[in-house]
């Protein structure tokens, strides 16, 4: 018999208040908490990743922050493996575990798991790069036609990969892409929080002042000078406008407001992601208390 251990997800986007509301919640239940941001797993990118400081986690244990130097690839398949050995061991114990974040991709593949498929085959791709993209559409068509409906016939990269999946397991990639594989045992209660559109812009645009008070320029010279371009290719908001402005690209001023503009369009983007998993239960941080969201989580988690 398959014991289900209980979680919390915290999701929402970016500036709405998800980290106050996560230390709280893990005092109340005696929980750790997992970070669910892709952008807080690189180490040194403190400030414009808004990532917790030692001293306001008081004492709540935190886990994927700072594992990873920025130069460093990483995929929300080694996130679901890395949180999945977290939950694994935290189950040991009878823990209670938090996810808070605002990576819709890296979150639902924890909740609700990943599709088990095979890594790529270079002979197979060296093979689809001499075809054009009608003839592997064509193939696709004819190997899974469900699939060549989903797909574009100009995504190439995706028929392509459609294809390698067919030919490497005899299955189509259309079924296999949707058999997902859960590797923990906890069942999420799944939280999102949203605030009035104007308050929420407004909340970011004044962390965006206090990031550039606490010295997100020189946080991004160091790294910058510290690993060079390669910096510029993770394109993490807050990062790569400062490195356009190294290089003359814009104006200090441009710089600040481009960090701004991105991350309200950011957020509106992670706003868009969670309302579309109707699994969330949504809370408005301006329209009811946070005594009163904390006490009806409680119930919820409780039942």
């Amino acid at each position: 018999m398959r014991i289900f251990m209980k979680g919390i997800v915290i999701a929402g986007p970016t500036g709405v208040g998800k980290t106050d509301l996560s230390i709280k919640l893990a005092k109340l239940f005696d929980a750790e908490i997992i970070s669910g941001d892709s952008a807080q797993i690189y180490k040194g990118m403190d400030i414009g990743t808004a990532k917790i400081k030692p001293c306001e986690m008081q004492g709540v244990k935190h886990h994927m922050i700072d594992i990873l130097e920025p130069i460093k690839k990483y995929s929300v398949g080694e996130f679901q493996k890395d949180v999945g050995n977290i939950l694994n061991e935290s189950e040991k114990d009878n823990k209670n575990m938090i996810i808070a974040g605002g990576t819709g991709l890296y979150i639902n593949s924890v909740t609700n798991g990943l599709a088990n498929l095979p890594e790529g085959n270079m002979k197979l791709r060296e093979k689809y790069m001499k075809m054009s993209a009608e003839e592997l559409y064509l193939i696709l068509s004819k190997v899974d036609p469900e699939a060549a409906q989903e797909i574009h016939p100009n995504n190439k990269k995706r028929v392509e990969r459609a294809i390698e999946i067919f030919e490497m397991t005899g299955e189509k990639f259309s079924v296999l892409s949707k058999k997902n594989i859960k590797n923990n045992n906890y069942d999420f209660l799944k939280i999102a929080l949203e605030r009035d559109r104007e308050h929420l812009y407004e909340r970011i645009n004044l962390r965006v002042d206090l990031m550039v008070k606490e010295g997100l320029e020189q946080e991004v010279k160091f790294l910058y000078e510290k690993y060079g371009d390669i910096l510029r290719k993770i394109n993490i908001i807050g990062y790569s406008e400062f490195i356009d402005y190294f290089n003359g690209l814009c104006t200090y001023e441009e710089a600040i407001e481009s960090i701004k503009r991105n991350s309200r369009r950011y957020a509106k983007r992670q706003f868009t992601w969670f309302k579309n998993d109707h699994s969330y239960i949504w809370y408005n941080l301006d329209k009811m208390a946070e005594t009163d969201i904390i006490s009806d989580i409680q119930n919820k988690f409780g039942a």
